[in-house]
């Protein structure tokens, strides 16, 4: 692919250890050049319907979306596509995922301190899982309109996590999330956050992308600070 300069978005394809490939979006900071030290990571998984298509369809929703519209978002942001046959919770994508950000973290200058999650719909269902496996390599996760395993709270708990799911939601009943953040709070987690947003369907993401505070709380997130909170807990 195309060597990214700071302020773009381009088109990349990583090639997998165990043979085939992913393809992603990357986007540099705006000052990647001129900003010393380590820029934080997002990493973005987007839902199914933008499966189905070019790698230039993944900009349709979410980050990739408004840094495409000229938003200036101050993380590296990565976006990967997943085929048609294949979903983000599946064990090969799983392992595509954790390759690919092996691959930026090493060939940016990525803080892996601050590495944030986050997906919609089926990306949300590939966050929950991505983070239930590997906690240890997220500052934080947003999973939006998703649903994952309940009986991964216990991985979960001392994760900074903040779940998106509208109500009328008729695609992912909003009772997918709702179950999940139920679970982490009994697990003992005083770090999961839920809005649930009145009267918005399927695409909750086009709110839950638009708020400023997401963003101010994602800012506040990393992995050197959970891990000192955790050890503060009796």
């Amino acid at each position: 692919g195309v060597e990214p300069k700071p302020g773009q978005q381009v088109e990349q394809t990583l090639d997998l250890p165990g043979g085939g490939s992913i393809p992603y979006l990357l986007y540099l900071p705006q000052d990647y050049d001129s900003k010393p030290g380590k820029m934080p990571l997002m990493l973005f998984l987007h839902g199914r319907g933008e499966s189905y298509g070019p790698l230039s369809l993944v900009k349709k929703w979410g980050p990739p979306q408004l840094v495409d519209r000229g938003e200036k978002l101050p993380y590296v942001v990565v976006s990967p596509q997943c085929p048609g046959n294949q979903s983000w919770s599946r064990p090969e994508q799983q392992a595509a995922l954790i390759a690919l950000l092996d691959h930026v973290t090493k060939s940016y200058r990525v803080d892996e301190d601050r590495v944030y999650l986050t997906g919609l719909s089926m990306g949300g269902y590939g966050s929950w899982r991505l983070a239930a496996d590997h906690p240890e390599r997220f500052a934080a996760v947003v999973p939006i309109c998703g649903g994952g395993d309940p009986s991964d709270a216990p991985r979960l708990k001392d994760l900074p996590i903040w779940v998106f799911h509208g109500v009328e939601d008729k695609a992912v009943p909003f009772a997918r999330s709702e179950e999940m953040v139920v679970a982490i709070r009994h697990a003992g987690s005083t770090t999961v956050k839920f809005t649930s947003l009145e009267e918005i369907g399927h695409n909750s993401w086009s709110a839950a992308y638009a708020t400023p505070e997401l963003y101010a709380w994602l800012n506040q997130q990393a992995i050197s600070k959970n891990r000192a909170r955790n050890a503060r807990k009796p």
